[in-house]
């Protein structure tokens, strides 16, 4: 059985630890929605939205203890769960939701996505190789959260915070598997090597596109002119895209860095 639970839950309140009240994260509120309700804010991650009727501004360390047992780590199986994939899935339920937390998780590992850890689900996780779990999970939320309508706001935090989870997460599989500190540093360095040429590909690919919209096509000047106008749109999608995905892994190596420097 593992015992991670309060390791997993010291990163969460890394970054759910402060009391908020930001008018624009609907989860503030009482209804859930931006306006709806009574402004109660967030504070241990625990939101008014999720919590209507708590106090919640007054909250203490040991109120949320139990919430987050119960409510997060126990539906995502924490316990049966390999050291750092508990970490990510954690982590992610108590950002999005353990339902959709289950179901990045069963994606990952070719199993049933009906967002119940079970335990086909956890056979599967059991043979799988859990590094690639971790990395292909953390992909899925960052992929996830930049749909939201509120990224914009948001989303450099959640950017950050999902690299450090992966980062941590890839730490604590190490120590896990018994992985002599020199070998776990060397391990991390090399993951922000491979995110940092990710991400200098990814830049030089969106500067390429950038310039590659030169394209001559003889047709009737209406064809031509909705056509270049679809390669232009296209080609600024592109861009845009490469651009994104390179801060994404800038942020990782980042993030692999300042754990490996914690060895």
């Amino acid at each position: 059985m593992n015992t991670n639970y309060q390791a997993c839950l010291n990163f969460v309140l890394r970054y759910e630890g402060g009391f908020t009240d930001n008018r624009k994260d609907p989860g503030n509120w009482t209804g859930g929605k931006v306006g709806v309700g009574v402004l109660k804010g967030t504070k241990y991650g625990v939101s008014a939205g999720a919590y209507p009727h708590l106090d919640i501004k007054n909250l203490t360390l040991e109120d949320v203890k139990p919430i987050y047992a119960k409510n997060y780590w126990k539906p995502v199986r924490g316990d049966d769960l390999p050291a750092g994939v508990d970490l990510v899935v954690f982590d992610a339920g108590v950002m999005s939701g353990t339902s959709r937390a289950a179901k990045w998780l069963q994606s990952c590992v070719g199993s049933t996505q009906d967002g119940v850890v079970g335990v086909k689900t956890l056979t599967k996780v059991a043979t799988a190789n859990k590094a690639a779990i971790i990395k292909k999970f953390c992909a899925k939320r960052t992929g996830f959260v930049q749909s939201l309508k509120t990224f914009a706001t948001f989303g450099r935090g959640w950017m950050s915070r999902i690299a450090a989870n992966e980062a941590l997460a890839m730490k604590m599989l190490l120590s896990s598997n018994m992985t002599s500190k020199t070998s776990a540093k060397d391990t991390l360095n090399n993951n922000a090597a491979a995110a940092n040429k990710s991400a200098k590909a990814q830049k030089t690919g969106a500067v390429v596109s950038a310039a590659g919209d030169g394209t001559t096509i003889a047709l009737s000047d209406q064809v031509a002119h909705w056509l270049t106008l679809g390669v232009v749109v296209a080609g600024v999608g592109l861009v845009l895209y490469l651009l994104w995905r390179s801060k994404v892994n800038k942020t990782r190596a980042a993030a692999y860095v300042s754990e490996a420097n914690t060895l």
